[in-house]
């Protein structure tokens, strides 16, 4: 059984060290989130410590999942501070543990994030992820609308130029 819970900077300070082990799992397991191996823990924690401020201005939103031996996964919602954009939200670095996988834990933390974020009155989120990547079937089969794909966009974790497929969803009504 998994819990789901919003961090505040400080809960994110204080669980910085679990997330960092997380994220270093993930891309130890190929998971391309914007850092290439090979990827320390310390730099990974350091990274975590980083999102403190955002998550305490309100401009991010961070969700840890939680077993009994420890975080599992987490999703981010960024919340667009321009007059212009306010309307939208973007998801991102939804990770969950490989030791956690396929219990559907990424489509709870996306449910999660989407819930949020029509409950904070966006009507637009956004996304981008690897192209042919596990993580882009769960954003098609959970209803996300591929509008664009970028040759060469981003290293994954070995250092290899891939495409990435941005997304776009109208969540659901909170």
């Amino acid at each position: 059984m998994h819990t789901i819970a919003p961090l505040s900077a400080e809960a994110l300070l204080d669980t910085a060290d679990d997330l960092a082990a997380l994220l270093v799992d993930a891309v130890e397991g190929g998971a391309s989130l914007g850092f290439v191996a090979p990827f320390a823990h310390p730099e990974a924690a350091a990274w975590w410590r980083t999102r403190a401020r955002a998550v305490a201005s309100g401009e991010l939103t961070v969700w840890a999942a939680r077993d009994a031996a420890g975080v599992t996964g987490t999703v981010s919602l960024a919340h667009e501070a321009k007059p212009n954009g306010r309307h939208r939200a973007e998801v991102l670095k939804l990770m969950v543990h490989r030791r956690a996988r396929g219990h559907g834990l990424g489509r709870t933390l996306l449910a999660v994030a989407e819930h949020a974020a029509a409950a904070a009155g966006a009507s637009l989120l956004l996304l981008d992820t690897e192209t042919d990547s596990p993580a882009e079937r769960l954003y098609r089969t959970a209803g996300w609308t591929p509008y664009g794909t970028v040759p060469a966009h981003a290293a994954n974790p070995a250092g290899v130029l891939r495409p990435t497929t941005f997304y776009f969803k109208a969540p659901a009504s909170a």
